[in-house]
């Protein structure tokens, strides 16, 4: 009995790390549509808030994955060899995209940074955009692991 409710507790736990992080990722890209219905970006402070508003949901998403998802697994609480595979085929995959988001992050975090870097943001935005892309698949595949109720 013991056993059944040790994996009945990390299964929740991991399922409240799953909607946690689908809720940042939405905000993310919620953030992300806005900021690119800016065009054209001006040095303006409409412009500059929502280009921080994004750097904040895309940092906070981030982490959470990291801290909480990846720990989670990493630490030992989660222990279907499934889902242990797909964490270790994807893991380097999302520390890529990591820091490239970090990269991202650091370009725009403050006022001066998005007023120096607005010129590139059209590009930049492109690009973080197939980075998530391919980041969120990845994601994805680890999330109908954990879902999954095999073993």
């Amino acid at each position: 009995m013991t056993i059944q409710t040790d994996n009945a507790e990390r299964r929740g736990q991991s399922y409240h790390l799953i909607d946690e992080l689908m809720t940042l990722r939405t905000e993310m890209l919620a953030q992300y549509s806005m900021l690119g219905a800016a065009r054209p970006f001006e040095k303006d402070a409409e412009t500059i808030t929502a280009i921080q508003d994004f750097c904040q949901a895309l940092v906070d998403y981030t982490a959470d994955a990291h801290f909480s998802l990846y720990r989670f697994i990493s630490e030992g609480k989660e222990r279907r060899s499934g889902v242990l595979s797909v964490a270790n085929e994807i893991y380097p995959k999302i520390s890529e995209t990591t820091g490239i988001i970090i990269a991202f992050n650091d370009k725009y975090d403050n006022q001066k940074h998005c007023e120096e870097s607005l010129g590139m943001l059209e590009q930049d935005l492109s690009y973080i955009g197939e980075i998530l892309a391919d980041r969120i698949e990845n994601e994805d595949s680890l999330i109908a692991a954990l879902r999954s109720d095999r073993k």
